[in-house]
């Protein structure tokens, strides 16, 4: 699931590049006009891709966050700027929700769409040359509808001075500037959905820690309060930080560092349970610390390797490893035991979530869903051998940000 979200947006920013080409390319005509227009200093042909260049890239930080007033208004000034009209509307299908331009063309914001266009029979660009309003120096306008997934959530509108006539590559600057503002909604989308997905996995996570986890600490709390109260004392401290950390709602992406801090008061806990008889081993390189993860990712790796890897009733030590190694653009960790291992087939079922370990498919799937396919997870394990898992993530990464 999350590598299909992780391909959907691949596909997006693709077809986001060739339509930003395309846009590039159309709008020089269109600043060509403006520039060879009396009074404009502007003549050389770098100059006119380098305004067309700046006017394009300066929509996309906006409308990546979707559509509404407050981004089309951050977006329209540039959108104008590239289209080289009197006038521009971004709008949905009810309401303009910018306009860019004189005065009393941008007090109609937030009117109905209908007080400046007709939306058209169809989904397709159309020149609507029935706007006359001599107060604001409008004639007709070009219309092109912004398709997300197949379906009209709005329309870009470009608005030329009255008398003026609409040209063909009036139409067509118009038209491949509304097709890159569509690829930065759909793509919004897309990550919209791809956020939903990863919150959705994260609850499921925490509903499939909570009780086996808390069961077991409060035992162990519970053991030590006569014979160690201070020890104790200290334990619930950890827990109660653990679980603020695990059920904290609003941080689903946190350092490496953060939860390395809070994976150690969860094997805190651990060893009260089981003494010396389970051993830890850190070793992480520094310069991976900063790298950004999916809250409770490394943790049910830890928990796993607890909970399969020591018999409860039998003599056996149990030592874990977790080591971060740095590899240039990416971090690495691995955590690794000396339990009794699992087949190639349990490893599998592991991580595509059909087993009974500790999400191990779900870590598998936020992290698909953060960072796109080559990142994750990988288990390397032999009946009777021990078990590593090896988790990848870059080491930073542009829409991936820490609480």
């Amino acid at each position: 699931m999350g590598n299909k979200g992780a391909q959907g947006s691949n596909c997006v920013e693709i077809a986001l590049g060739v339509v930003f080409g395309a846009v590039v390319v159309a709008s020089m005509w269109a600043a060509s006009r403006f520039i060879s227009s009396p009074g404009t200093v502007l003549s050389e042909e770098g100059q006119v891709m380098r305004a067309a260049l700046h006017a394009a890239t300066a929509t996309l930080p906006h409308l990546r966050r979707g559509l509404t007033q407050a981004t089309a208004s951050k977006a329209a000034p540039h959108l104008r700027a590239l289209t080289q009209c009197t006038a521009l509307a971004l709008a949905d299908r009810e309401t303009l929700l910018a306009v860019e331009g004189s005065g009393a063309v941008r007090a109609l914001a937030g009117s109905p769409t209908a007080t400046l266009f007709e939306e058209g029979p169809d989904d397709r660009v159309h020149v609507d040359p029935r706007l006359e309003v001599p107060e604001l120096h409008l004639g007709g306008a070009v219309v092109a509808p912004l398709i997300v997934r197949g379906e009209r959530v709005g329309s870009l509108a470009a608005f030329y001075a009255r008398g003026s006539r609409i040209r063909p590559e009036d139409t067509r600057v118009v038209e491949d500037a509304a097709q890159l503002v569509s690829a930065q909604l759909e793509l919004a989308a897309v990550e919209q959905q791809e956020e939903r997905l990863a919150r959705a996995e994260l609850r499921a996570l925490r509903a499939q820690i909570s009780p086996h986890f808390i069961y077991n600490a409060l035992a162990a709390v519970a053991s030590y309060i006569h014979t160690r109260p201070d020890e104790a004392r200290e334990l619930l401290t950890d827990f109660a930080d653990f679980t603020r950390y695990a059920f904290r709602r609003e941080r689903p992406y946190v350092t490496l560092a953060d939860e390395l801090h809070y994976v150690e008061k969860y094997l805190n806990l651990e060893r009260a349970r089981f003494g010396e008889r389970l051993r830890v081993r850190l070793a992480v390189a520094p310069e991976i610390l900063p790298a950004v993860v999916p809250v409770l990712s490394l943790q049910p790796l830890v928990e796993n390797a607890v909970r399969h890897g020591m018999d409860e009733s039998g003599p056996h030590d149990l030592l874990i490893e977790i080591l971060g190694q740095d590899l240039g653009a990416d971090a690495l960790v691995r955590v690794r035991d000396t339990g009794p291992g699992m087949s190639p087939a349990a490893a599998r079922a592991a991580l595509e979530g059909r087993s009974s370990g500790i999400g191990l498919g779900n870590v598998q799937q936020r992290l698909e869903s953060s960072f796109g396919a080559g990142y994750g997870l990988a288990i390397e394990s032999a009946e009777g051998d021990g078990t590593e898992v090896r988790l990848i993530v870059p080491k930073s990464h542009p829409r991936v940000r820490a609480a």
